[in-house]
């Protein structure tokens, strides 16, 4: 100080008015402010005055301390940080800059911070920047009208709004913290982010501003052209464009709506996979697949769904229930090279409706033909009637069954009391439905049958025919009419009370235990 007292006596001597401040147009070096006693304001490292156009001096009348009004191209250093304006008030004792108008800190070789007004406080290192403030790091740009900087911690925020642009995402929200050392915002309330092909909107969500991902950390949302997410927790690359959510997770890419406890989708390649309580809906065909992990890709559309995996073909009147160990599908080309999807289902396969049960161990369901096929020990019941035979193949219409085909060893077999069994058999069997009831059966080739005769509730007779072909009328599930076909041989015996081993057919079976009763039974 004792430099400004020098500068005193000379400025009294002249002026005996004894006015109290003086203009020196000078550069300041480092030690005009940062010497003397009064430097060490709570042991920290003073701000120090670079260059000034123009320095006066004043002292406040109720202190008795000297501050500097500092006019002209003002350049100040604070460790650091290096300060440019216009103009400001600098106060040594408290170790405090009020800057104003085209105001420039830079910290580093990467961030700057420019605005009208600024209040820095070095002792703390926190400052203050207001009207019109721009925060440039790197490829970052934030736009607000306030924003606190915290020099020591690195750490930014705003409460009245703010706008950040970084790489092609335009963010907003009311309110924003910057951790600049992590390139990580913290964003809350009205969270939004503009991309040219989405749009995401999220109450509370952080974004890696280097990496351009942003985490979800409450209900999110994100609207595209060729996407839509929904989550309450996880994270977005926006440059990669890939995802990982979860907690009431949901992506409609447009052709497949897929929901999980977790799900992870690369929207470049339309690859995804989910985990836990998954369902993947193609709202096109009304289908529904469910599972607890899955595999999927958009185009060419396939999927593998696995662990309690259960397809659902939706229908208005009623809907088909399907499980196996593993359901896939996958999209083919026919002859024309028009492209199809083929469905498979492996290993122990069920499947529920209210006209129709089955099982199998493998079956495919070709979307070209809504046919199903059935391999390996398949099984039908249809109200009374079960039908069994080598393979099978359900033809359906308008989602409903129209007819079935039964290939080789075809058996249809309806109980009539705990002993007794209705029994038909052929090579081959046609089955046509109506309302997605079994109406009429036609059995070709080397037909067998016995047939009870029922009067009321009393047994009169038993009818053992063999013929080439049987066509059999069906009401309701129960058996109507038989037509034996091209020299047909049988015997109507009386009813006897003990059944013997002769009211049997080759190949008969009853499998009434198996059969799914209820949609939850497609799991036993």
């Amino acid at each position: 100080m004792a430099e400004i007292k020098i500068l005193r006596s000379l400025f009294s001597i002249t002026h005996p008015r004894h006015l109290i401040y003086v203009a020196i147009p000078l550069i300041f070096s480092a030690t005009l402010i940062s010497q003397g006693p009064q430097s060490q304001t709570q042991g920290k490292k003073r701000i120090e005055l670079k260059h000034a156009d123009d320095d006066y001096i004043e002292r406040d009348k109720n202190t008795g301390k000297d501050w500097h009004r500092l006019i002209g191209n003002v350049f100040l250093i604070h460790k650091e940080i290096s300060m440019n304006c216009d103009s400001a008030h600098y106060f040594p004792d408290k170790n405090q800059v009020i800057a104003f108008s085209r105001i420039h800190i830079e910290q580093g070789d990467t961030l700057d911070i420019t605005g009208n007004y600024l209040f820095y406080d070095g002792s703390t290192e926190q400052a203050l920047m207001t009207d019109n403030v721009e925060l440039v790091d790197r490829e970052t740009h934030l736009f607000t009208n306030s924003v606190k900087y915290d020099v020591r911690n690195e750490i930014a925020q705003y409460t009245d709004s703010g706008r950040i642009i970084n790489g092609k995402n335009k963010l907003t929200s009311h309110i924003g913290v910057y951790y600049v050392s992590q390139s990580l915002f913290h964003f809350k309330d009205s969270v939004k982010i503009v991309n040219p092909d989405y749009v995401m909107k999220a109450d509370t969500m952080d974004y890696n501003s280097k990496t351009e991902t942003a985490f979800f950390t409450g209900p999110s949302e994100m609207k595209g052209d060729s996407i839509y997410l929904y989550c309450e927790k996880g994270w977005y690359d926006t440059k990669n464009n890939i995802t990982r959510i979860w907690k009431n997770a949901v992506i409609d890419n447009k052709i497949q709506v897929i929901n999980g406890d977790s799900i992870y989708y690369d929207n470049n390649t339309g690859y995804g996979q989910s985990f836990g309580n998954i369902s993947i809906t193609d709202t096109t065909n009304s289908i529904i697949v469910k599972g607890n992990y899955a595999w999927y890709y958009k185009k060419p559309e396939r999927f593998m769904v696995t662990d309690s995996a259960m397809f659902i073909q939706v229908s208005r009147n009623d809907s088909l229930f399907l499980h196996g160990d593993t359901i896939s599908a996958i999209t083919v080309p026919d002859s024309a090279g028009k492209e199809f999807r083929l469905m498979r289902a492996f290993y122990g396969c069920r499947f529920y409706s209210r006209d129709l049960q089955g099982k199998c161990d493998s079956l495919s369901y070709s979307f070209r033909d809504s046919v199903i096929r059935l391999y390996h020990q398949p099984v039908l019941w249809s109200e009374e009637n079960q039908l069994t035979s080598d393979t099978m193949a359900i033809y359906t219409k308008n989602r409903q069954a129209d007819r079935m085909e039964l290939y080789y060893s075809a058996f249809v077999t309806s109980q009539v009391d705990s002993l007794r069994f209705n029994q038909i058999k052929g090579r081959t069997l046609t089955g046509h439905f109506k309302n997605n009831e079994l109406c009429r059966i036609n059995i070709e080739g080397n037909g067998e049958s016995i047939y009870y005769l029922v009067d009321g509730e009393y047994l009169v007779g038993k009818n053992s025919t063999r013929c080439a072909s049987i066509e059999i009328i069906v009401d309701k599930g129960k058996i109507q009419e038989i037509y034996e076909r091209q020299s047909p041989e049988g015997t109507i015996d009386p009813p006897l009370n003990s059944p013997n081993a002769n009211n049997r057919l080759e190949g008969f079976s009853w499998l009434d235990s198996i059969r799914p009763k209820k949609v939850t039974d497609i799991f036993k």
